[in-house]
């Protein structure tokens, strides 16, 4: 999962009875789990036998266990027989330690250790894919004046928008090729979950040439007029684009136009073709969030959106969920607890005691007594404040499935612990598929 990997694993809610694409009936099967009563099941282990399904799109804002939650997926459908390829936008390559692969690039790489499909892995690179798009589409001439051009190495390493764009472009190519029956997608580590819908939009209307040669006009303007003709489009361009000046930028534009005539158009129409292929029957969206007000909002917002644009969603996983083994001990009760002993309230505290602590095989220890008493408040006070996140997540979940009832949701409980191998991620796909409540 983009972000962290280091809690992310465990227990999930069951799995439904209904359809992975979101519109499971409310009422389909029993469920487990607190404050999942409206809420039905994520069926993972259909969705990923489902050989109607093609693509996976783990998105979501960042850092809330995409990464984990992508490469969890791929080890798990491989294992029932998929041949599937994880691609991964995580700049930490913690997909590749887990998997036991030195490193990740571009290029879709074999991951040993795998029982029956297979699995491939691969990290994207935003400017290799940028550069291949290039030398794809240009004669080797026009393409190496393209990629020498320094308008063209900040656009392709840096400007707003592209990651996205080439995550999508990447995922296009994948398809393409064929060679895999599952894609599952870690989506770029955006501020905002809807940035992997709307950036390549913005990159494509940018690179469609349309913008790009309003820039040419100052050449042809000259002079003052020129320039200030420039100033104003300068002044609605952002990130890479206001890093460069005056005459050298003018220059560099309009060799990068000149260079790129013939390609601009290819930008936004294999965009659209991505965003197409995104709606189309076998490609399923799982929203990943944390059990935080924030990051359940970013979730509501993007199912909301996938429903305005008419791409299919599968569920909801909820990650770094927390749960207690006693959770029929509340918060109320152990506070009360606590301090109680602190207070030596508790009636026939010292009785109680006497006929264990007191006898001529255990005689009595005052110290040892008051330590025990200190260890017993300690750890009702810590259950307590266990039980109080414990409530505030189930008030996060309900305020979500009040507001989707329809969504089916896998719960993740949070580990201690980073997730370093294989073995690592194949628990958590077992897990996320078992059913096994939160807590248990």
């Amino acid at each position: 999962m983009s972000g962290s990997t280091a809690t992310t694993t465990a227990t999930t809610t069951g799995t439904s009875t209904g359809s992975t694409t979101g519109t499971t009936p409310a009422n389909a099967g029993t469920k487990a789990g607190i404050g999942m009563d409206t809420a039905p099941r994520l069926a993972v282990d259909r969705l990923l036998d489902d050989p109607t399904t093609r693509i996976i799109v783990c998105c979501g804002a960042g850092g809330v266990g995409k990464t984990t939650t992508a490469a969890a997926l791929g080890v798990r459908a491989a294992e029932r027989g998929r041949k599937v390829v994880v691609l991964t936008i995580d700049p930490a390559r913690r997909l590749a330690q887990s998997m036991g692969i030195d490193s990740l690039d571009n290029t879709p790489r074999k991951v040993t250790g795998v029982d029956g499909g297979e699995l491939h892995a691969m990290m994207l690179d935003m400017k290799r894919t940028f550069d291949e798009i290039v030398e794809g589409h240009a004669d080797p001439e026009r393409a190496q004046a393209i990629l020498a051009n320094p308008f063209y190495q900040s656009l392709s390493a840096g400007f707003a928008g592209t990651q996205e764009y080439m995550a999508m472009e990447k995922l296009g190519q994948l398809r393409a090729r064929d060679d895999w029956d599952l894609i599952v997608v870690d989506t770029p580590p955006s501020r905002s979950a809807l940035d992997f819908l709307d950036a390549p939009k913005r990159l494509g209307s940018f690179l469609d040439g349309k913008f790009i040669r309003v820039l040419m006009a100052p050449a042809k303007v000259g002079g003052r007029a020129g320039m200030k003709f420039l100033n104003v489009g300068m002044s609605l361009m952002t990130g890479t684009l206001s890093k460069l000046m005056g005459a050298s930028l003018l220059k560099d534009v309009q060799t990068f136009v000149a260079a790129m005539d013939t390609m601009f158009g290819g930008f936004r129409t294999r965009a659209d073709a991505t965003f197409r292929l995104l709606q189309a029957p076998g490609t399923a969206f799982l929203v990943v969030a944390a059990p935080e007000p924030d990051a359940v909002r970013e979730a509501a917002y993007f199912v909301e959106r996938l429903a305005a644009e008419n791409m299919p969603l599968a569920g909801l996983v909820l990650n770094r969920v927390h749960g207690s083994g006693a959770d029929q001990l509340s918060a109320e009760r152990a506070l009360a607890a606590a301090e109680n002993i602190e207070e030596g309230g508790i009636v026939d505290q010292e009785s109680g005691k006497a006929g264990l602590r007191d006898s001529a095989d255990s005689p009595s220890d005052p110290d040892a007594d008051a330590d025990v008493d200190e260890i017993t408040a300690g750890l009702l006070r810590l259950h307590a404040e266990r039980m109080q996140v414990i409530a505030r997540e189930q008030r996060t979940r309900d305020r979500f499935t009040s507001l989707h009832p329809e969504v089916a949701v896998a719960e993740v409980a949070a580990l201690p612990g980073d997730v370093h191998d294989l073995a690592g991620l194949r628990a958590i796909g077992e897990r996320l598929a078992a059913g096994v409540p939160a807590g248990a």
